[in-house]
């Protein structure tokens, strides 16, 4: 049964395996000497784990759904065990929950950290952090394409320009997210650098920023961005992770350009448009425009930083977190898809009821999709799967003795992988100082926040409710 989980975490410990001997070449190039050796220890552990990928793949086109699923629930495990390496070994003061608890945010992209002040640390521990980030998006898109099964055909046509669900298929579109995302990467990188941004912190804040992370190599984003052309050009660059990865690729260079397989940017950017005019009008911060498009673009995908503005609009924030951005990137949330189409079919069946003679088209707008109930189901359970979760996870915080606001704020931003700020109201969270237990907790529920919601009921199905 764990022969693909194997083999699936192995080809990423080699991934890892990469990016360790990277870190390794930074530090010589660097001179910074006090914590190679770790690194070096991180990739001998990670190529070891990596021959796991070489294991007889007789039976590999015979993958159970099941076993997908928990291929990918087992790396968000695993992997964050060799990436918190450093941090126990580089940082003798730190526990191993500490560490872990580290890395698992990093892998994640959820951002909350252990460290009150992290100019303490030393610049390669710094991209350690951002490049676990990095490395957590490449898992969390791949993963997409490997739990292709678990969403609707209708859907998987859109957001994957008609693949089939072969091996080779799945593999080959692997590659191209890849691409892609390093791609995107080193553009980001670049117009961090046009805007004047020191070559170490356009290269960080380029890895945060693609793989929808909240780690920063500053105590705070207002040191680094400052200038209000900064600001602007800053929160257009923190969209990449809201509209889909394919994007870029399917503009450059897909030859027939059907509208059907930009369906879904089709919809993001108008939802984005909306939101601009909204709070434009209603919610302008201190009258600084910048201001509110950095929170507004923060929110919507995921990332969650914030320039320590004065706002009164946490909830709304918060609420914009959830639905999230494409189903095809490093954001999180419930996803703005499922939650227009969830609400179009709603609609729909109550007019159908008070003017049973009207025509409605339960049809998709730029697309030849038609609302399934069969995927209302879907979508409707995976709402219900993160309402069952989010409720959960605060009666866990408040028997913590937090307060219930704390509590409820903290579970969406657990659950959503966002990093905690003065956006919503928790900027002053101190982790290190939370016990193990409450540790724990946030450590289960950001993988959970992670995996498909839908992919749990699964789960739950098979093993709590056999036939």
């Amino acid at each position: 049964m764990f022969k693909i989980s194997f083999i699936y975490i192995g080809l990423f410990c080699f991934i890892l395996s990469l990016l360790s001997f990277f870190n390794i070449i930074y530090s010589y190039y660097f001179e910074i000497f006090n914590n190679i050796e770790i690194y070096t220890y991180t990739l001998i552990i990670s190529l070891l784990l990596s021959l796991l990928y070489f294991i007889k793949k007789n039976d590999l086109k015979k993958i159970t759904l099941y076993e997908k699923i928990i291929s990918v629930a087992l790396g968000y495990i695993v992997l964050p065990l060799i990436l918190s390496i450093p941090y126990f070994f580089g940082l003798k003061y730190l526990p191993f929950i500490d560490s872990y608890f580290e890395a698992i945010s990093g892998f994640t992209s959820t951002g909350f950290t252990v460290f009150e002040n992290v100019k303490h640390l030393d610049q390669s521990l710094l991209l350690w952090r951002s490049t676990s980030q990095w490395f957590g998006g490449l898992y969390f898109l791949i993963s997409i394409l490997f739990l292709i099964d678990i969403y609707d055909e209708n859907y998987k046509k859109i957001l994957t320009n008609f693949i089939s669900l072969d091996v080779n298929e799945i593999i080959k579109q692997a590659i191209k997210i890849l691409l892609i995302y390093t791609f995107i990467t080193l553009l980001l990188f670049l117009i961090y650098k046009m805007i004047s941004l020191r070559s170490f912190d356009a290269f960080n804040l380029a890895l945060t920023v693609i793989s929808s992370g909240g780690f920063l190599i500053v105590n705070n984003i207002g040191e680094i961005i400052q200038t209000n052309f900064q600001i602007y050009i800053f929160s257009i660059s923190m969209l990449i992770s809201f509209f889909g990865i394919f994007l870029p690729y399917n503009i450059l260079f897909l030859k027939k350009k059907e509208l059907s397989v930009f369906t879904e940017d089709y919809y993001l950017f108008f939802y984005f448009i909306f939101l601009i005019f909204a709070f434009f009008i209603f919610l302008n911060q201190n009258n600084n425009f910048a201001l509110t498009l950095f929170s507004l673009a923060s929110s919507i995908s995921n990332i969650g930083f914030s320039l320590d503005i004065n706002n009164n609009s946490n909830f709304v924030f918060l609420i914009l977190v959830i639905i999230g951005g494409s189903l095809v990137s490093t954001s999180s949330g419930l996803r703005f898809m499922k939650i227009f189409l969830l609400t179009k079919f709603s609609f729909n069946e109550l007019l159908s009821h008070s003017k049973p003679k009207h025509i409605l088209l339960n049809k998709v707008l730029f697309s030849k999709v038609k609302i399934d109930l069969n995927d209302v189901n879907k979508y409707f359970f995976t709402v219900i799967i993160f309402i069952l979760s989010l409720t959960l996870l605060i009666c866990l915080l408040t028997l913590f003795n937090f307060k219930f606001d704390e509590a409820f704020k903290l579970s969406i931003l657990t659950l959503m992988n966002t990093v905690n700020s003065s956006l919503y109201g928790l900027d002053n969270l101190n982790f290190a100082e939370l016990s193990i237990l409450v540790k724990f907790t946030l450590v289960s529920f950001m993988i959970i926040g992670r995996i498909e919601f839908i992919a749990i009921l699964i789960l739950i199905k098979k093993f709590v409710f056999k036939n």
